[in-house]
């Protein structure tokens, strides 16, 4: 790109996630919450709803990835709910593991839940500032 040239970021396409088994990931993800927008299988995908907005949470099979966390530190994905305390209660009622209790963060509460292949998800109100919420 030459330097006259400009671009703009418009926001998020979707998050790819490296996971070692499709189905295995997509029952992980339904039972924290998430709704599939679809799946194609043979391709060895699967996008996963994030609210009402179009960008979502895509998962994709990596070969020889297994059932284990990678070599290398995940980032971490933080999404808005309107209560992280409540949506803790709901992950572990359904049998998802949190990494630790929800902990205070700067606009509210935040919990973090890991998948079998240690991506990892938090959970983010904006219960101390819900102006800067999508629900304000």
């Amino acid at each position: 790109m030459s330097d006259d040239e400009s671009y703009e970021l418009l926001g998020f396409d979707n998050v790819l996630l490296p996971v070692g088994d499709l189905a295995e990931a997509v029952g992980f993800y339904e039972r924290a919450g998430f709704g599939v927008a679809f799946r194609f299988d043979e391709g060895g995908i699967a996008l996963l709803k994030a609210g009402g907005e179009t960008p979502g949470i895509l998962l994709r099979t990596e070969e020889g990835l297994g059932r284990r966390p990678p070599a290398w530190p995940s980032p971490r994905v933080w999404l808005e709910v309107p209560d992280a305390r409540a949506a803790a209660r709901k992950l572990t009622g359904r049998g998802v593991a949190l990494l630790d209790e929800p902990f205070p963060v700067a606009t509210g509460w935040t919990v973090e839940i890991a998948d079998p292949w240690g991506n990892i998800l938090g959970f983010a109100d904006y219960s101390k500032r819900p102006e800067l919420g999508r629900r304000p």
